[in-house]
């Protein structure tokens, strides 16, 4: 019981840290955007999302610790950890393109409990708890998708933490294998429309535990397949992301490895 409230409270922070991120999204004008490195950004609306995700975590949790992309983590005492990304897709977002998230996870003991992704230009809120499904707007979800690769389309992400060469390989590997590939630069919004049977799977080298954690939660309860992870070693160093439907996850988590190698 003690997960699904604070699920609830979870759901609510985040659609209420989407209005102020909405509000910002729609005076393009407004925002001041600086650079943090290779195609890495970070905006006002990052810092004043998180802030006021964090402070409304405290005061719902005030014992809990919070990880959050722009800012110093807190100690709690609770042994329960939230995880923020304020905006999941910074790019697109300061480019007025509607593919952008608010994310949070909460972990404890090594594990993914909960998890949101909410995305607020579509108004459509992905969330799940261990162990008690997912959720796509309070209906459930379930992957029941018997596509192979050469009959979908796969997510694939990319950042400047690793080399080229491994995404590159992974792409011309699913075009030879007849399947399509999609990027659309938020890899929470891409985990979540795994769940949602938007996409067959998603692959990528390198992810940060705040952009991936409720997404890979979300998939497994929806009947998906994640590539297993430790959370707090996640939360300390980021890692691969293989996540797919069962009719396609061995394939993709093959060609992944071998790309990625």
């Amino acid at each position: 019981m003690e997960h699904e409230a604070r699920l609830k409270t979870l759901t609510e922070i985040c659609v209420e840290a989407g209005k102020l991120a909405l509000r910002y999204f729609e005076n393009q004008n407004e925002l001041v955007i600086d650079h943090k490195g290779h195609q890495d950004f970070v905006s006002q609306a990052d810092r004043e999302v998180e802030a006021l995700t964090r402070r409304l975590l405290e005061e719902a949790f005030s014992d809990d610790s919070i990880v959050g992309e722009e800012d110093a983590p807190k100690e709690g005492t609770s042994g329960f950890t939230w995880v923020i990304d304020p905006i999941d897709g910074t790019t697109n977002f300061i480019n007025g393109i509607p593919a952008w998230t608010v994310v949070v996870a909460g972990v404890s003991d090594g594990k993914t409990q909960i998890g949101v992704i909410h995305d607020p230009c579509h108004n459509e809120t992905h969330a799940a708890i261990a162990g008690g499904g997912a959720t796509l707007n309070g209906k459930p979800l379930q992957i029941n998708d018997t596509r192979t690769l050469p009959e979908g389309t796969v997510g694939v992400g990319y950042s400047g933490r690793v080399e080229s060469k491994g995404i590159v390989q992974l792409v011309a590997a699913l075009v030879q294998e007849g399947a399509m590939f999609h990027r659309n630069a938020s890899g929470a919004l891409s985990l979540a429309y795994v769940a949602s049977g938007r996409l067959l799977g998603y692959a990528e080298e390198h992810m940060n535990a705040w952009d991936c954690l409720a997404g890979q939660l979300i998939v497994a309860e929806a009947g998906g397949e994640v590539e297993a992870q430790n959370a707090d070693a996640m939360i300390a160093d980021g890692g691969r992301v293989i996540v797919g439907t069962p009719a396609v996850f061995a394939r993709l988590r093959e060609l992944s490895v071998e790309a990625f190698s």
